[in-house]
């Protein structure tokens, strides 16, 4: 359906792509203009169109495909043989900020789309969260190595706890990174961070 857009070079893509996230990101979809997004891509709204039918398609898409190609790199690149939860969320982490790298307003945008409540869109955003609801967990964390827990804990319980302590962090880190300037040394800070809380959970979870 979007073969046309995806079949442009990566440069021009980027460029829509990053004017899109960042208009829906900061507007939600009722307000975001399409004649804003053109402007910030350098683009003209009939070309616009001739990619996407309307806005509605671009913010379906927009959600979509930064879902799966999320979703995508962390299966092609994570080390599936490392079964620690700890080290194994710190791969998704740092996957994830090499994308923010590349799509700084990506993950303001599925923020925002988590509290979209127009009726347009809202169907096809819930039957894709439905999707990531139950799949998501079970593909990234379901084959880790619960033996390591303390005998005394609820493991689901536990295991929920570290998920949105991680995700809380994440989230925190990249509103942070919106205002710095982001390279290495940063990414290599935020990692550093993330392991001294990580070793936290660790001591307090495992045996």
């Amino acid at each position: 359906m979007f073969s046309k857009f995806l079949s442009i070079d990566q440069e021009k893509q980027d460029r829509i792509l990053n004017a899109a996230l960042k208009e829906f990101a900061n507007k939600g979809f009722q307000k975001a203009s399409t004649n804003e997004i053109v402007k910030e891509a350098g683009i003209s709204k009939g070309l616009l169109f001739h990619y996407f039918n309307n806005k509605k398609d671009l913010f379906v898409f927009l959600y979509n495909h930064f879902i799966d190609l999320m979703i995508r790199d962390i299966h092609t690149k994570v080390n599936w043989e490392e079964k620690d939860i700890f080290l194994r969320y710190r791969q998704i982490a740092a996957l994830k900020f090499e994308l923010f790298n590349q799509y700084p307003e990506m993950f303001n945008f599925i923020k925002t789309v988590y509290k979209e409540d127009s009726p347009e869109v809202k169907g096809a955003i819930d039957q894709k969260s439905k999707e990531l609801l139950e799949n998501g967990y079970k593909d990234l964390f379901g084959d880790v190595d619960l033996s390591k827990f303390k005998e005394n804990l609820d493991v689901e319980k536990t295991v929920n706890i570290i998920f949105w302590a991680m995700e809380g962090f994440a989230y925190r880190q990249q509103d942070k990174a919106l205002s710095v300037d982001f390279n290495q040394d940063y990414l290599d800070e935020v990692l550093r961070e993330m392991d001294a809380y990580c070793d936290i959970l660790r001591k307090s979870f495992y045996k």
